[in-house]
């Protein structure tokens, strides 16, 4: 595996361990825009075939946009994943920036494997997105407890109040599994 395909699925890693827990904050040049829907801080730990990594994230999302800071353990940054609109970009620690019309296309291109952001502002919500078939189940108190979606597999299994505070996003593709264990820190804006 190249040296960037590498430090890149360690950033995604990280944006993974964002959901879990974290301490970075992202740049004040994001500003305080309107149309943020929730924006959050975790850890996130991800294993793609025989490689692996943990990471802390600091996620905004919008209706059109997303802003995703992947950093090490010490707050060092990784790896920034940027939509706005009809384009996805990811720029690494050293300044190498790619491009792709979403995210999906420019993780694959870039690390091998696709990060669904598509379908994680819905999922980190505990809920399918809207639109595409889905199945969902539930447990005996009606909590969402899995969803499946999108060839993608996601277990909830802790909840703080009514938002998932850990889950896990599976994968199997023909390129390998990709599992994501997400655990969600903090909300700075919950969604409504």
């Amino acid at each position: 595996m190249s040296f960037v395909k590498s430090t890149l699925l360690t950033a995604c890693l990280c944006l993974f361990q964002f959901l879990l827990s974290g301490c970075a904050s992202l740049p004040e040049i994001l500003g305080g825009r309107a149309d943020i829907e929730f924006e959050l801080e975790g850890r996130a730990a991800v294993r793609y075939g025989e490689e692996g990594g943990s990471t802390r994230i600091s996620w905004r999302h919008g209706a059109s946009s997303d802003d995703v800071l992947i950093t090490g353990p010490l707050g060092q940054g990784i790896a920034r994943i940027v939509r706005r609109g009809g384009e996805a970009s990811l720029t690494t620690a050293e300044g190498k920036e790619y491009r792709a019309g979403d995210a999906e296309s420019l993780t694959e291109s870039v690390l091998g494997w696709r990060l669904p952001l598509t379908g994680m502002p819905d999922w980190v919500r505990g809920r399918a997105s809207v639109g595409r078939a889905a199945q969902v189940e539930r447990d005996e108190i009606g909590q969402v407890k899995e969803v499946k979606q999108d060839d993608w597999r996601i277990e909830y299994l802790a909840w703080n109040d009514a938002l998932p505070s850990r889950m896990t996003l599976s994968h199997e593709g023909a390129r390998g599994r990709v599992e994501l264990r997400i655990i969600i820190d903090q909300w700075k804006k919950a969604p409504q």
